[in-house]
């Protein structure tokens, strides 16, 4: 395409197109956005990113994996390192070293190429990264260990998977220099981006706990000056950007007081407009000649990388990590890689032939190779293997309850009481904080958000009701988990209470689902109740206590909420639904206050 403008909004279709139809395959979207770039890049030939941007491509690139690091740092807290055990500091320390071990001469050896290149290549694929970990282990539905274990390691060994790679480029680099001038340069690297990343992280970590800027430009601020440190470290210490972004972005979220939840959901924003459209430019440079030119050497690679160095690294990992063999083979077969990867390796490919480095050709074509086949392999046979292998959690039974008010509190401790998973989300800081009081799990932040997506817990999570007073919100969380969990699992309370105007209906797809509990139980109607005094109580019915014996007994003072079988499985009570507890079953129901005295003999 010879009109740029032309060709921009095409990356940027192609983006949406990619990012939607992920959604709707429940796949990383890595995986259509790297098959469209090859298909309008090297296969049909209409977009060429070199073209395109020409000197401006290398800056671009360079800048964008600085964005993708520092994110990635930001949710690197050591609180959650040491949460999850032995497993996941060794897999992101030892694993990484096992991994190079194995890789780099199977590399040379198996494809002929040079050990700089078979170096730097194992380096950069060892990182995995929450972006594909995250949608697999939503369709696998491991044990809550090993979704745990996995969804952390993606998420930590991202900065330190390009760390290392950052590390490695600079000894292949220097390596063509006198040993002496290779350990200045080293050692001037670290120092530089080491010290200079503190620096930036308590300077930034500082402006945002002091609100240094307004909160609007809070964002825009910590993305600039993250922006200009790292094109300022590496005029003052070559290649030392990344280490320093890196640092910067541990440090700060690691400071005590310094909020950076609307920093992590900014890159949503990101992701889309920018990262998305980045791996589709990337993936229009592949050389599908000299990929294809591997040959049978490329299939014993990829098999390496799957069934040889992924199990000894995470063998070498489970130390103490008190794992049967069923879970160290169901952790050896999951590890796809993703962004962090695909960008890296195109990043250092550019910096190499710009330097005359004519032998690291095939890094690009080779890291995207291991990028696909992981994602495509492990995404279709994850869930069978965890079959065989039988680390499927059960079908999941708990509760994301999306809003944290008196009425949802007082359920959520009972549903704990009863032995439910249940966690409570809310935008609000003081609601969270109230529910962290009654010691229930919480997130705090938009359930739907990207950083939800690496941090919110969803194991053990099948139902998801929403009982908020966010009328714009609600009906984003409600079709967002619709789709993640399935027709049926997400349900809201009525909106009777709305104005019957014609602006303020809702579409009859929504109004579906808004039949939680009954037809009059609105979030003003619970409200009110609770702050009346009702209170909520768990009845077991017998054989002489049948439900309409409970019913007659209760009355309309009773509103039902959730029933719970001899076997655990949790029923909803909805308006649209009969539903019929039977003996031995639980039912938790709302009572009103002025009959909590005469009826309680009935439990």
């Amino acid at each position: 395409m010879n009109d740029p403008i032309v060709a921009l909004v095409l990356v940027g279709v192609l983006s949406i197109v990619c990012q939607f139809v992920a959604y709707k395959l429940k796949l990383p979207a890595i995986l259509p956005l790297l098959l469209a770039g090859i298909a309008v890049g090297p296969m049909v030939g209409v977009l060429n990113a070199d073209a395109l941007f020409d000197d401006l491509l290398f800056p671009i690139v360079s800048l964008s994996v600085a964005i993708i690091l520092f994110e990635g740092a930001l949710t690197l807290r050591f609180s959650d390192i040491a949460g999850h055990g032995k497993m996941v500091r060794n897999l992101c320390t030892i694993g990484p070293l096992v991994t190079m071990l194995v890789l780099t001469p199977v590399t040379h050896f198996i494809l002929d190429a040079g050990w700089q290149v078979a170096f730097l290549f194992s380096a950069i694929v060892t990182v995995t990264g929450p972006t594909v970990i995250v949608p697999l282990l939503r369709s696998v539905r491991l044990n809550s260990r090993l979704s745990n274990i996995l969804r952390w390691e993606g998420i930590i060994i991202d900065p330190i998977g390009a760390l290392l790679a950052v590390i490695v480029f600079e000894f292949v680099v220097a390596t063509q220099d006198p040993l002496l001038h290779t350990g200045i340069a080293f050692t001037q690297t670290l120092v530089t981006g080491g010290l200079f990343g503190l620096a930036l992280g308590y300077f930034m970590g500082l402006m945002v706990r002091n609100s240094w800027v307004p909160v609007y430009l809070q964002n825009t601020a910590v993305l600039t000056i993250m922006l200009a440190a790292f094109a300022a470290s590496n005029v003052l210490s070559h290649e030392s950007g990344l280490l320093t972004v890196t640092v910067a972005g541990i440090l700060m979220t690691n400071m005590r007081g310094v909020d950076v939840s609307g920093i992590l959901e900014f890159k949503e924003t990101l992701s889309v407009l920018l990262i998305s459209a980045l791996f589709i430019l990337l993936a229009t440079r592949l050389d599908i000649g000299a990929l294809m030119s591997l040959g049978w050497g490329a299939l014993l690679l990829i098999a390496c990388v799957l069934f040889v160095a992924r199990p000894l690294s995470v063998l070498a990992s489970s130390y103490g990590a008190n794992l049967n063999w069923r879970e160290l083979a169901m952790l050896s077969w999951i590890a796809p890689r993703g962004i962090v990867a695909a960008a890296v390796s195109a990043l250092f490919a550019l910096k190499l032939e710009a330097q005359g480095y004519t032998q690291f050709s095939l890094l690009v074509p080779l890291v995207f190779m291991v990028i696909i086949s992981t994602v495509v392999v492990q995404s279709l046979t994850s869930v069978k293997i965890a079959q065989l292998l039988g680390v499927r959690a059960p079908r999941p039974n708990g509760f994301l309850i999306f809003g944290s008010n008196p009425f949802t509190r007082m359920l959520g401790k009972e549903l704990k009481k009863q032995g439910i998973n249940v966690c409570l989300a809310d935008t609000n800081w003081d609601a969270i904080r109230q529910a962290r009081m009654l010691e229930l799990p919480v997130y705090y932040g938009n359930p739907i958000s990207e950083h939800a997506s690496l941090n919110l817990d969803m194991s053990g999570i099948g139902k998801v009701l929403v009982v908020s007073p966010y009328r714009q919100l609600n009906p984003l969380v409600t079709f967002h988990f619709e789709h993640a969990l399935g027709k049926g699992s997400t349900l809201g309370l009525s909106t009777r209470e709305q104005s019957q105007r014609p602006s303020h209906q809702v579409s009859s797809d929504y109004a579906q689902k808004l039949c939680l509990f009954d037809d009059d139980a609105t979030y003003g109607a619970l409200s009110g109740k609770v702050s009346r005094g009702a209170t909520l109580k768990t009845t077991r019915l017998t054989e002489s206590f049948s439900f309409d014996d409970y019913l007659n007994t209760y009355g309309e003072s009773a509103l039902c909420l959730v029933a719970i079988d001899p076997h655990a499985k949790t029923y909803v009570f909805t308006s649209n639904h009969d539903l019929k507890p039977k003996a031995e079953w639980k039912v938790i129901s709302l009572i009103e206050a002025e009959e909590n005295d005469n009826k309680n003999a009935a439990g």
